[in-house]
């Protein structure tokens, strides 16, 4: 077990006056049983009142509205999260595991991934949490990794197809991939340790469990990870989402931190 501290933050800067806005943030780490967050600090500017609730996905979000005239919105969480406690995140949840099974969105697979899964030759494996593994490591080899390719509404099959993309493109393609295994396959926001931007990854279902695996990074979520959200695709557990009246031009500008602070002493 690893004991993580984050930080996240999100600053608009607008053209124009912001006479009143409405917001949702899913930015708060999930307790589960790979991880358990702690001492978490949550700031919003210009102050307004918040609250905390669950989507219907069971996703904890902020959720607030602010009718003063503003120019400028920065939101800021930061807290500690103990993780590695577990390899896998939660039992399965029969009331909504079937919203998991099927291509949904952005991860529907087209004639090109459809070959592709087919040339890979892994339905003969029996055990579902190797056949993913196998899965994973093969498409790892075939799909690189270029920042700034893609954009939120690019689609599993049209990243597939250039060959290159983003976290959030290696997420939507290999849940495509699960979907055409028959494995149970979901959308996971969240952060991993170093600095730059969120991250995504996927989780499977297998034998009853929901296992955590990264495949922009080839390898199972342990202890480098906090879970934020989950959801069928990306547009599900987007972190910042907002309407507002004015503003103008904007662009967030978003900064993560995630450092390790510590050991659990049955590690050494």
């Amino acid at each position: 077990m690893k004991k993580l501290h984050f930080e996240y933050s999100m600053e608009i800067n607008y053209a124009e006056m912001v006479s009143t806005c409405s917001y949702t943030i899913k930015c708060i780490p999930q307790k589960n049983n790979r991880q358990i967050p702690d001492n978490l600090a949550i700031g919003i500017c210009p102050p307004s009142n918040y609250c905390l609730g669950f989507d219907g996905l069971h996703n904890q979000q902020v959720y607030g509205r602010n009718d003063e005239p503003h120019d400028r919105f920065v939101y800021k969480i930061s807290g500690d999260v103990t993780v590695g406690m577990a390899l896998y995140d939660e039992p399965e949840n029969d009331d909504i595991s079937m919203v998991f099974k099927h291509p949904h969105g952005l991860n529907i697979p087209g004639s090109r991934i459809k070959e592709y899964y087919n040339s890979l030759g892994v339905d003969d494996i029996s055990d579902t949490y190797r056949k993913a593994l196998n899965v994973m490591y093969r498409f790892y080899e075939d799909f690189e990794y270029r920042p700034n390719t893609t954009d939120i509404y690019t689609t599993a099959e049209e990243a597939f197809a250039q060959g290159y993309g983003v976290c959030q493109d290696f997420a939507h393609i290999f849940i495509a991939l699960m979907h055409l295994a028959n494995i149970p396959a979901r959308y996971v926001t969240g952060l991993i340790t170093g600095e730059g931007a969120s991250h995504a990854w996927v989780e499977v279902l297998c034998e009853g469990r929901w296992y955590g695996l990264d495949p922009t990074n080839n390898k199972p979520v342990f202890d480098e990870h906090i879970k934020l959200g989950v959801g069928r695709d990306a547009n599900d557990c987007m972190i910042n989402r907002g309407i507002m009246r004015g503003g103008g031009v904007h662009t967030p500008i978003i900064k993560v931190s995630v450092e390790e602070i510590g050991k659990d002493i049955n590690d050494d």
